[in-house]
């Protein structure tokens, strides 16, 4: 049997006949629980991913969808035999196959093994022509659908990328000039791609035309986004120029070959590299998944428990990185918490469900799933409080703060966490939980339209910063400081929006190689839109943006802005009700501007609903990064229109 989702869901027989599976719900059970690996996904997760507004009888239906792929799956087991593929688990279900023999998975493994050792090349070459087209291409809809084709299509883009690497580090990638030509035309913003390429062209003996192509990838950054390339095309065209060709890329590995960690140094490893952001921060996730499943297999759950409780690393945004390693992590967590049982020692238990509060970022998770994890939020911060264990209850208080945005309006409520967080790491020379804590406050003093409050605070983080080697600290409070020009671009005095634009341009330049994908992608355009809404100008158009998440709340405002009314009044109506998160203000206030435009009275109540408990605070500030203007503007427009005042546009 062979499960495939890189492209259509499919099932094959060994064979090679095609399972049939039955319809379009069969296969989002099926490919949602190939998505889980492994993990069991509880019913009540199956149905909120099925089903935007369960039916009643939404349970009877999923346990309709797995009998028939059970059926489907295993035709020639008997009846009274226990499934062996599609297993009842728990409160759940899992699927149980090989992992070589469900395609994204295989895929994956080859990536992370050529990542390990370039002798994996031809294996990594096989793996990604195995892609049909989108991954899930048959669940369109599906809000966790949507996130793993955006995961996997940025893991094949780097897969893409490394392959050529490897091939031209060993001398033998001159024939993949149309295949990367291809590559950049798709992708022309990627810039390691465009190095790629000329490299290519250089050992293909074509040095005119790579030297032209790193020429127009500059052309392209400075004059479509104010950016300048990076060092590494700078070098890369100087070693063209001077004759002494390209050189080897860097190697990306933490040990030498042959070094094997185990566990506790593997994790104590990755915590530290995570505090250095880019590459150093993406390797610390993986190596500390990967020393997370190494302690499961040694069965010892005190040393589990201690190697999933360790990676106590600061976290400050709403929305994971690798929402699939986050949920990996999480079930670890949770699948050594019931094991230990009740009789567990209180400090396991609160570093464990303080991982879980930490690692469930509430703009990835359903209405279940985010009261699971506020749930463990409060739990660890009760035992850590009972412990009197300030690193503790510092690391329990972060998970606390990130399960806080419960609705719009609670700016205040995490200045008060943060005012804790940053109290305890003060005290007690906690320098990592100082950063924190001057970050949350930042953050709602942002959110209180207090510029001067939040500057000190982005100040003393620096200060922390500069003793503590820590390179992210910068980059966020670039963001700030654009925000900032943003918000001061209205005002008599104030810089003019152009620098505030080029501020958000160089701050989102060093935001792209920091290793922090979930709170990079879309955040540049929103924060344009934001600049534009405060100058009363429409949303910007251009098409090579890349909204990210938040395309289905800009997305009226964009067609508005091109004049297309009626599209606009389609997209408001398919809105949905925005994550739980740090820009949950924003999208709101989108959905207001959207909907006073339009003149729909009953999108503008509900926006205004929504945004009466934030009237006091500006629109997206509580991100400490950028600013749609006061929530109050925008509150005001809205009352307006659903009280029929305002007209329709």
């Amino acid at each position: 049997m062979r499960i495939d989702v890189l492209g259509s869901v499919r099932a094959l027989r060994d064979d090679g006949g095609t399972v049939d599976l039955g319809g379009p719900r069969h296969r989002e059970v099926l490919a949602r629980l190939v998505a889980a690996e492994g993990r069991m996904v509880p019913t009540d997760t199956l149905v909120d991913d099925l089903w935007t507004d369960p039916p009643a009888r939404a349970v009877g239906a999923l346990r309709t969808f797995v009998a028939a792929l059970r059926r489907a799956l295993e035709p020639d087991r008997p009846p009274r035999d226990p499934p062996r593929v599609l297993v009842t688990e728990g409160p759940g279900y899992a699927l149980r196959l090989p992992r070589e023999d469900v395609d994204v998975h295989h895929f994956e493994d080859t990536l992370a093994r050529a990542r390990r050792d370039p002798g994996a090349v031809t294996d990594l070459g096989a793996a990604l022509a195995a892609w049909r087209g989108p991954a899930y291409a048959d669940v369109p809809g599906s809000a966790w659908a949507q996130r793993e084709r955006t995961r996997l299509e940025e893991l094949r883009l780097e897969a893409v990328e490394l392959r050529a690497r490897i091939l031209l580090d060993s001398g033998t990638g001159a024939d993949l000039v149309a295949e990367l030509g291809a590559h950049v035309a798709e992708h022309p913003w990627r810039e390691p791609a465009w190095g790629l390429l000329a490299r290519a062209l250089h050992a293909a003996g074509r040095q005119a035309d790579a030297l032209a192509t790193l020429r127009k990838a500059r052309a392209m950054l400075v004059d479509r986004l104010g950016l300048d390339p990076g060092a590494e095309l700078r070098r890369l065209e100087r070693d063209i120029l001077t004759g002494s060709g390209p050189g080897e890329g860097a190697r990306t590995a933490w040990t030498a070959p042959g070094v094997r960690l185990g566990p506790r140094t593997t994790v104590e490893l990755a915590r530290t590299l995570a505090l250095a952001g880019g590459d150093a921060l993406v390797h610390s996730r993986r190596d500390r998944l990967a020393a997370v499943q190494a302690a499961e297999r040694t069965g010892d759950l005190s040393l589990t428990a201690r190697i999933i409780g360790a990676y106590d690393v600061p976290a400050l945004w709403s929305r994971a990185d690798d929402p699939e390693q986050s949920r990996a992590v999480v079930a670890a967590a949770e699948r050594t918490l019931t094991a230990l049982g009740p009789g567990a020692p209180a400090d396991l238990s609160a570093r464990l469900l303080a991982t879980i509060a930490v690692e469930s970022r509430s703009a990835d998770l359903s209405g279940t799933e985010l009261k699971r994890a506020r749930q463990a939020a409060l739990h660890a911060e009760s035992l850590a409080r009972q412990l009197a264990d300030p690193a503790l209850l510092a690391f329990a208080l972060n998970g606390v703060f990130l399960q806080s945005f419960t609705r719009p309006g609670l700016a205040a409520a995490r200045d008060t966490i943060g005012a804790e967080i940053l109290d305890l790491a003060t005290r007690h020379e906690l320098p990592n939980f100082a950063v924190l804590g001057r970050f949350v406050r930042l953050q709602s003093a942002s959110a209180l339209g207090d510029l001067d409050a939040a500057t000190a605070h982005a100040e003393a983080a620096e200060r922390i910063a500069a003793t503590t080697e820590a390179p992210l600290v910068p980059v966020l409070t670039a963001w700030f400081r654009a925000r900032a020009a943003a918000a001061r671009s209205t005002g008599a005095g104030g810089p003019g929006a152009a620098t505030a634009a080029a501020q958000y341009r160089a701050a989102e330049d060093a935001l792209r190689t920091a290793g922090m994908p979930g709170l990079h992608r879309g955040l540049f355009p929103l924060a344009l839109l934001g600049l534009r809404l405060l100058h009363d100008r429409p949303a910007p158009t251009d098409p090579r943006l890349d909204w990210g998440p938040y395309r289905p709340w800009a997305r009226p405002l964009l067609l508005l802005a091109q004049d297309r009314a009626e599209e606009a009044r389609t997209a408001l109506a398919a809105v949905p009700e925005p994550p739980r998160d740090h820009l949950q203000e924003a999208m709101w206030c989108l959905t207001a501007r959207a909907a006073v435009r339009l003149g729909e009275r009953e999108a503008a109540a509900q926006a205004a609903a929504a945004l009466r408990d934030a009237r006091a605070e500006h629109a997206g500030a509580a991100s400490g990064l950028l600013t749609l203007g006061p929530v109050a503007r925008y509150l005001a427009e809205a009352e307006g229109c659903a009280g029929g005042t305002a007209g329709s546009g």
